[in-house]
């Protein structure tokens, strides 16, 4: 099903909304390219490859400018209880997202990937299988590249490799992954979806159209994932950590099984920690659920590295190691950061409120966390869960320049200073790839 209107609503400025905007105007379709905040029209339009299809507006929309669009197109990071979007929907307008959007205009097979923590790392690491197995790939997402951007590339051969987000999964429509993936789903972006249950349904969606010939990967270990296998149409394949499956994927004495046979020895991958090893089982799954061969797999797992902002590796300075997990941008996210440190630890976090609880994160401590720099808006509301789990070592810092100085200051030898926020970064960065940048810089500035 293309996309079939005349003049259409993107909503958002980002890089989502600019390579929304290009592909429908690349379709001779006409675009109204839309921000509540006000933005630099002439800096947009310099960014747009056919600008004389499209019109920008920020600020008030007018009414005359509504009632002639056919369609909305929703940037990941707009609400669909967005006051605007809520008055356009009832007014008849086709609301879709920028993912539903990029699919109706792509060809080839999807295997899509979400869950609240992972997946990145899991897109990175199937996106470099299946370039070992397929000529045509695309890795697009919330990793970075927009599916708008490379959708008219594809072709019948092509197989692309997506992360999706609960907020993209929220606006789709006929999305069908061939092979899909829900790594784990714990308590995130409630400030979006308000409510578990809604953030719950917005994940599941990745199934909604897949039929009885597709795949659906899951976590056993996640009560939410194991309970929806049941309501999926689509098979269904258990990964899991704790404990041995007959007919799945699973670790057991430092190794990495698929059904009986032994796939690869977790001493051999260049990637820490049992959250990193369910991140391979999950993508070692889709592969194998898509036809690639386990030769072929096992080969780009091993020589797999990791991913920016992901518990990744800075410097060392003074004979403190400095590692960039600027990705924690949620309580459970931050725990495998601190969970993967192997010597005593100075960490700064906070940022953003999410409306994220704090507890669970700073239980993670005991034994790890030597010294708290708690930056940010959340600042002090980490300061009160802290005091309450009865950890007092915490300082604040009022810039970010002055929380990594800190926390270089309180390390010792020996010690490791990790950036892991357990917050998104948006009061102080556009992203968490900015913030993470920032970061290296300053530490390598040491």
């Amino acid at each position: 099903m293309k996309f079939t209107g005349k003049k259409a609503l993107v909503f958002g400025t980002g890089l989502s909304g600019i390579a929304a905007a290009d592909l429908l105007s690349e379709n001779q379709i006409k675009v109204v390219l839309y921000d509540e905040k006000q933005v630099e029209e002439e800096k947009l339009l310099e960014r747009l490859k056919h600008r004389e299809l499209v019109q920008i507006y920020s600020g008030k929309l007018p009414k005359e400018v509504k009632d002639g669009i056919d369609s909305v197109i929703l940037s990941p990071g707009v609400p669909l209880d967005s006051p605007l979007v809520e008055e356009l929907k009832a007014s008849g307008k086709s609301i879709l997202g920028e993912v539903e959007l990029a699919y109706r205009f792509a060809k080839g097979d999807v295997l899509a990937i979400t869950g609240t923590n992972g997946k990145t790392t899991t897109t990175a690491l199937l996106g470099e299988i299946m370039k070992g197995f397929q000529r045509e790939v695309f890795v697009v997402g919330n990793i970075g590249n927009p599916y708008t951007s490379v959708a008219e590339q594809m072709t019948e051969n092509s197989v692309t490799v997506a992360e999706v987000s609960s907020f993209q999964l929220e606006t789709i429509e006929t999305f069908r992954p061939r092979v899909s993936a829900i790594l784990n789903v714990t308590p995130d972006h409630l400030n979006r979806h308000h409510t578990m249950e809604a953030y719950w349904e917005a994940k599941a969606a990745i199934t909604r159209n897949q039929r009885a010939e597709d795949t659906c990967i899951l976590n056993y270990e996640d009560p939410y994932t194991r309970n929806l296998a049941e309501k999926i149409p689509a098979r269904v394949v258990f990964f899991s950590s704790r404990r041995v499956l007959e007919d799945g994927i699973y670790l057991k004495d430092g190794k990495i099984f698929v059904g009986q046979e032994a796939f690869c020895d977790t001493k051999d991958l260049q990637i820490l920690g049992t959250h990193n090893y369910e991140n391979v089982m999950a993508a070692v799954g889709m592969a194998i659920a898509y036809g690639v061969p386990k030769e072929t797999v096992k080969k780009a797992v091993l020589a797999f590295g990791g991913v920016e902002h992901r518990i990744e590796y800075v410097a060392e300075k003074h004979k403190v190691a400095y590692y960039n997990d600027s990705k924690g941008t949620n309580p459970d996210a931050a725990i495998k950061g601190i969970q993967a440190m192997n010597r005593p630890t100075v960490l700064i976090g906070g940022g953003y409120d999410k409306d994220s609880h704090y507890k669970e994160w700073i239980e993670s401590f005991q034994g790890k966390v030597r010294k708290l720099v708690l930056v940010g808006d959340t600042k002090e509301k980490i300061a009160k869960e802290a005091e309450a789990c009865g950890f007092f070592e915490y300082v604040f810092a009022d810039t970010f320049q002055e929380a990594v100085a800190l926390a270089a200051d309180l390390a010792q030898e020996g010690d490791a200073v990790l950036l892991s926020p357990a917050c998104a970064s948006w009061d102080m960065f556009p992203n968490y790839e900015a913030r993470g940048e920032t970061f290296k810089e300053l530490v390598r500035a040491l």
